[in-house]
């Protein structure tokens, strides 16, 4: 699995990071580092829950990030 993080600065200085192959998986931070930390984190989070559940077949498993 090969996911990417695209981010941003928003009006108010604030960081936005989002992984765009995980809907809804987006975070925020005062620096680009710290917003892409945080969203890979709840990146795995997220990753983590859908193999707990069954919810994903790929094996085995490997994860990169790509900032963008």
């Amino acid at each position: 699995m090969h996911y990417t993080i695209e981010y941003e600065q928003e009006v108010d200085g604030r960081w936005l990071a989002e992984v765009l192959e995980l809907p809804g998986v987006m975070t925020y931070g005062r620096t680009p580092e710290e917003a892409i930390a945080k969203v890979e984190a709840l990146a795995l989070r997220v990753l983590a829950e859908r193999l707990e559940n069954g919810e994903t077949t790929e094996r085995p498993l490997q994860i990169s990030f790509a900032a963008a």
